[in-house]
């Protein structure tokens, strides 16, 4: 089927943009919650004294718990029957609970033991992630039922993730709030007070997509339900039965081959990026500069700027070009933009024109603004999908097991990076005057590991089976049977 077959959107199918913009609010509070964390669990070693490696394993540990709370969420908020809907009152409870989680969470009391403060912060941080997983696995499967249409689809999650990414225009300065002398004594009560402002403002955003959203599947979901416990007869415990439900539903979307080809795409683009994050900084600064970090800080914030600033716009192109072209084919050319941009810097990364680094930067911001635009509106095609083969939806459990495989791989990434950068032979204590071996090594992972990776991705979305015209029989197949 060719990705040039082209449908109109009806009337009907359109989100009015505030409903959009409300919905990009839940990715503000997702982005906000998740650079926040990221960002100030650094308090703890500069403020508190406690070990680095302690402080890494407090990053890493209640993430674990992401694999079982992330997919049963997501069946939770699949199944549930109530007034309110599928979705609305876990955002609403959950926004308002995380928001008071996370600032309770940073009013830490002086003078204790790193013993405490370890304790202290993992038992808050597992009860932080559970609120945080209540309030945004709901939220994105409510985006992939917002609109039945493709192209509007398209449209949301280029909304949302333009609005999403202004977090990380804000989140980086967070370090200088924390350590203002004018406003805190020191960056523990910097943090302090950082979190409660956080907080006030998830709750106050996180709750508006629960209260002016509607879901548009709630009773299609109900009477799919109430079918499926008809013809398996209901026999044993409520409990058993919700369990091998659980596992049933689990394993159907993980062996749906189209959701897995995102998966993997998502994986290879994301993490290709994240794997080799850190080497940019370095061959700036142990090679552009010979080690002068204080200029090479400078660049290096220079050139991120720029290409968040290039995502905006990036996000809105990409958009724009997914509903001329088909979302497929805008994958491939938002990836191979990026490539392009990754295999510039062994060209431009060079010490006779520090300024040609620049040049990379917006080339590079193709891959990450078009993958999070184009994946989120795949899925919800997928979706549909799955519903034509299985007669149930379950945004929730696709949306929970997509984005625990980015936060898997995330993690993952980020070890395998140190594990990288020391392959390269990097000595930290000879600062400039690192072997000219070691710097040819760090340059070509810089340049080469990403450009492999979204590569490889681009190949797994070759065979994604389901264009424009695909979903648009989908969709006409789901609605003769629902008799809508």
């Amino acid at each position: 089927m060719s990705d040039a077959t082209h449908f109109d959107t009806a009337a009907e199918d359109r989100i009015p943009f505030a409903k959009k913009l409300i919905y990009g609010l839940g990715a503000f509070v997702n982005n906000i919650l998740a650079a926040a964390i990221g960002g100030m669990i650094i308090v703890l070693n500069l403020g508190l004294g406690m070990n680095p490696a302690l402080v890494g394993l407090l990053g890493a540990l209640p993430r674990l718990t992401d694999a079982i709370t992330d997919p049963l969420m997501g069946y939770i908020s699949d199944n549930t029957r109530s007034r309110w809907g599928r979705r609305r009152p876990y955002m609403f409870v959950g926004a308002l609970a995380v928001g008071v989680i996370f600032a309770l969470l940073w009013q830490l009391p002086a003078d204790k033991s790193e013993a405490f403060y370890f304790w202290y912060f993992l038992s808050g941080s597992l009860i932080f992630y559970l609120a945080y997983t209540v309030f945004a696995t709901p939220w994105v499967a409510l985006g992939y039922e917002l609109t039945p249409d493709y192209h509007e689809r398209t449209r949301l999650m280029g909304v949302q993730n333009f609005i999403g990414n202004i977090a990380y225009m804000i989140s980086p300065y967070f370090l200088a709030i924390m350590y203002s002398k004018r406003l805190f004594v020191d960056v523990v009560e910097g943090a302090a007070n950082l979190a409660i402002m956080i907080g006030m403002v998830v709750a106050a955003l996180g709750i508006l997509p629960a209260i002016f959203l509607r879901e548009r599947f709630k009773e299609v979901a109900a009477a799919e339900v109430d079918q499926h416990k008809q013809e398996t007869g209901g026999s044993g415990s409520a409990i058993l039965n919700s369990i091998r439900d659980f596992l049933r539903g689990f394993a159907l979307t993980l062996k749906f081959k189209p959701f897995l080809k995102l998966c993997a795409a998502t994986f290879l683009v994301f993490n290709g990026f994240i794997l080799i994050a850190s080497f940019q900084s370095y061959v700036i600064i142990y090679y552009v500069f010979a080690g002068d970090a204080a200029v090479g800080a400078d660049f290096v914030g220079h050139s991120g700027l720029l290409q968040a600033l290039t995502a905006l716009a990036v996000i809105a192109l990409i958009t724009w070009m997914a509903t001329k072209i088909g979302k497929r084919r805008a994958f491939y050319v938002s990836t191979g933009i990026s490539m392009i941009g990754y295999a510039l810097k062994w060209f431009c990364y060079t010490p006779d024109n520090p300024w040609l680094i620049l040049i990379p930067a917006p080339l590079m911001a193709f891959g990450l603004a078009g993958l999070f635009t184009l994946m989120p509106s795949m899925i919800c095609d997928v979706v549909d999908a799955d519903e034509l083969n299985t007669h149930e939806r379950r945004e929730g459990m696709y949306g929970s097991i997509f984005w625990w495989v980015v936060k898997l791989g995330q993690a993952v990434a980020i070890a395998g990076g140190g594990l990288l950068l020391n392959s390269t032979g990097f000595n930290v204590d000879l600062g400039g005057d690192q072997s000219p071996q070691t710097i040819t090594y760090m340059r070509l992972f810089d340049a080469i590991v990403p450009c492999v990776a979204s590569g490889i991705a681009i190949w797994a979305i070759s065979t994604y089976s389901i264009t424009e015209e695909k979903a648009h029989e989908v969709r006409q197949q789901l609605e003769a049977r629902r008799g809508t």
